[in-house]
């Protein structure tokens, strides 16, 4: 095994996808079960994420299932990847964060985005405009001011707690994480030449900061480990069609299986399988994501670690499959070095 994926640290982002024939609240429940099991696997954090009016994906409130997976775990960092700070105050963020650092001290990570609402109607529902993702640099400030405190107003618990913040990055994002001297977040692997290019920027333009000394670059994406390399690939296929649908007919879904999928792909539209506009983006979809057997996957990591000497994996991955989801991430927790974890 190399040294080089021995010394960075793994970590795994979980969104809650919702399977086909099942609701939210078990999917929000397996997100709870998956963060127990992956503290046993050894690996490094568990971050959860925020969509809203998204039938494919349950967790809409990052914070309070934030606030169950380190109540259930022990061990393990907890974070968000991350809160879509344009759809919040700052202060009521700080607060929320607050309390979380209060409840759980030393194991809690503020992962923050600069998307906004995916749809007019979501952006109305929230109260904001799709222009407020450009004032998420002001936004950055103003939240973090409220951790140091000094105001006519206080963010109480938040004030004087230390939170490490990062900012999930894409395009001018890596620059603003920079700027603010703060960890940066860069998905996905399947585009290296737009990886490199952020991380590139982020460090050039990285200012030390009372949160970060020195750059700190964690990129993001899918790994598969399983047998062979077709079972590997298997697992991709649920949302490589969940984003392929999103793209043609303006909803996300929940996940299918896997033979679902192959049928799909097989027949033509004609016989009630992919368009073409739909197969395009399919296998659009299931290029460049790092799965396979162990060495196979193991060269793919060691690759793209030493391209952008990155301090840290956040693996990304969804399927249907849950128990082979879970057998990969056993697969890759050996694989890197990890506790072992029971079977």
């Amino acid at each position: 095994m190399s040294t080089l994926i021995e010394r960075t640290r793994f970590s795994v982002l979980d969104r809650s996808r919702t399977r086909e024939g099942q609701d939210g609240p078990r999917a929000l429940r397996e997100t709870v079960d998956l963060a127990r099991r992956l503290e046993a696997a050894g690996f490094f954090r568990f971050w959860v994420s925020e969509h809203h009016s998204v039938p494919g994906v349950a967790g809409s409130a990052p914070t309070v299932l934030a606030a169950a997976v380190a109540a259930a775990t022990s061990t393990i960092r907890v974070g968000t990847g991350g809160v879509m700070l344009p759809n919040h105050r700052p202060l009521v963020v700080a607060e929320q964060f607050g309390v979380l650092e209060s409840l759980f001290p030393g194991r809690i990570d503020m992962g923050l985005g600069r998307s906004v609402g995916f749809t007019n109607g979501v952006r109305r529902a929230l109260g904001r405009d799709k222009d407020d993702a450009d004032r998420f640099a002001e936004q950055l400030d103003e939240l973090l001011g409220w951790f140091t405190g000094g105001g006519p107003v206080h963010a109480y618990p938040a004030e004087g707690l230390r939170v490490p913040p990062f900012v999930l990055a894409t395009g001018e994002g890596a620059t603003i994480a920079a700027e603010a001297g703060l960890p940066v977040v860069v998905g996905d692997l399947r585009g290296r030449e737009k990886l490199l290019a952020a991380v590139e920027r982020y460090r050039s333009a990285f200012r030390p900061s009372r949160w970060a000394a020195e750059p700190h670059v964690v990129i993001a994406g899918t790994v598969a480990v399983a047998d062979s390399e077709a079972e590997a690939r298997r697992l991709l296929l649920p949302e490589a069609w969940s984003m392929a649908y999103s793209r043609t007919h303006g909803t996300f879904p929940p996940l299918l299986p896997a033979e679902h999928i192959e049928r799909l792909a097989a027949a033509d539209s004609a016989s009630g399988g992919m368009t073409d506009k739909e197969r395009g983006f399919y296998e659009s979809g299931l290029q460049g994501h790092i799965h396979g057997t162990e060495e196979q996957v193991a060269a793919a990591l060691e690759s793209v670690i030493a391209a952008t000497g990155a301090d840290e994996v956040l693996v990304t991955t969804s399927s249907y499959d849950r128990e082979g989801l879970l057998d990969s991430y056993r697969r890759l927790a050996a694989l890197v070095g990890l506790r072992e974890p029971a079977a």
